[in-house]
């Protein structure tokens, strides 16, 4: 019996031994799946800044995978789905027009960055750390991970040489013109038209008075009434198509549009106005949902690396928008991927603009930014 007996304790004693083993392993493979989980960055952004299989190389320097969500620029909506959606939660990092910090911070929906997390930060120009609209009662919540600012996209051989947003309103260019179909963009450049061409008394372009937003809108319903308007274009391919399709000879727009079309052989410009240019930031914003995901850490990795060279050579060679230091130029230096002599010419193209030429910030919450999205709503259901 007893021989019997001391079997079954070892049979026992055995089948608990293998149970823990196999209790063990199961929860080292979901440790090792979730630290794997961690290490996926969700980013919430603008189209133009996803840079595809460039990604590969975050994952080599910092063995990040960077999951990438177009959030199609339409900061309206952006923000409703950070407020009032779950995009906050499901994404780690965002990338928005500047301007929209203090609603999504007042919201709980984004956190400030810790700067001594960011060793680049201190190498941004200074005349971009001071921009305003990144701060929220004192911290720093958005960081301008690229700037530009942008103007009209035209071709030269329908239209000829281009140096006012007047080519835009010219009845002489009725039909043959585009503006985009978003009012953060859209009533700024008219506004800025108006102001510097003295047709209409304008203190900010980028922040109407109810007064200036009603001359401003009822200006633009009536040339969308009188036909002048081929097209509201909206996002990134429907631009590049319309501007390639040689249908509109000018048309208000992104300079990645253009850098893009005239890859693709189309013979066209981007115009430099001389009323000004709509300057703007897209900056990178860490949502609240990051402490959750696990990804705090690595969101500050992974903006500081989007500051240190690399991503910076990228943007400026693929979109024309420049990470706003000198990182990107000391890293072409040394990396024959990217042309140095090329590298400085964007770079400096785009300061000129800034600091030569007349530039009005773009405001995506503007304090009327409600009588805008109606007023926008009139003009899109305008016929």
């Amino acid at each position: 019996m007893n021989a019997i007996s001391n079997s079954k304790k070892r049979n026992i004693n055995m089948k608990n031994c293998w149970m823990k083993l196999l209790y063990i392993s199961i929860v080292t493979v979901s440790m090792i799946g979730c630290n794997d989980k961690s290490r996926d960055l969700k980013f919430y952004g603008t189209g133009t800044l996803d840079i595809g299989q460039g990604w590969d190389t975050l994952y080599k320097d910092l063995g990040i995978k960077l999951i990438f969500e177009d959030n199609k620029n339409d900061v309206g909506p952006i923000i409703s789905n950070m407020i009032n959606g779950a995009a906050a939660f499901d994404y780690d990092v965002s990338g928005v027009q500047g301007g929209a910090e203090a609603e999504l911070a007042k919201a709980n929906k984004i956190l400030p960055w810790d700067t001594t997390k960011l060793d680049n930060w201190n190498k941004t120009w200074d005349w971009v750390k001071s921009i305003p609209h990144c701060y929220v009662d004192g911290k720093l919540y958005g960081i301008p991970i690229v700037v530009n600012a942008d103007a009209i996209i035209y071709l030269p051989e329908k239209i000829g040489l281009v140096t006012s947003y007047g080519v835009i309103f010219d009845p002489k260019n009725k039909g043959k013109v585009a503006m985009e179909d978003s009012w953060i963009n859209s009533v700024i450049f008219t506004a800025i038209y108006l102001k510097e061409n003295s047709i209409m008394t304008i203190e900010n372009p980028g922040d109407l008075s109810e007064i200036e937003l009603k001359g401003v809108m009822e200006f633009l319903i009536t040339k969308k009434k009188e036909g002048q308007f081929k097209a509201f274009w909206s996002g990134w391919e429907n631009g590049l198509s319309l501007i390639k399709s040689g249908e509109v000879y000018a048309m208000t727009g992104w300079e990645p549009i253009q850098i893009q079309a005239k890859k693709d052989g189309i013979n066209c410009e981007y115009a430099v106005p001389r009323e000004g240019y709509e300057g703007w930031t897209n900056d990178l914003l860490l949502n609240a949902g990051t402490m959750k995901n696990g990804n705090y850490e690595n969101a500050h990795k992974f903006a500081d690396w989007q500051m240190s060279g690399f991503y910076g050579c990228l943007m400026a060679r693929e979109r024309g928008y420049i990470v706003p230091n000198n990182l990107s130029l000391e890293y072409a230096r040394t990396d024959t991927t990217f042309n140095f002599n090329e590298q400085v010419l964007k770079v400096e193209h785009v300061k000129n603009k800034f600091l030569n030429s007349k530039v009005y910030w773009q405001n995506t919450r503007p304090k009327n930014y409600k009588l805008y999205e109606e007023w926008w709503a009139k003009l899109r259901n305008t016929k």
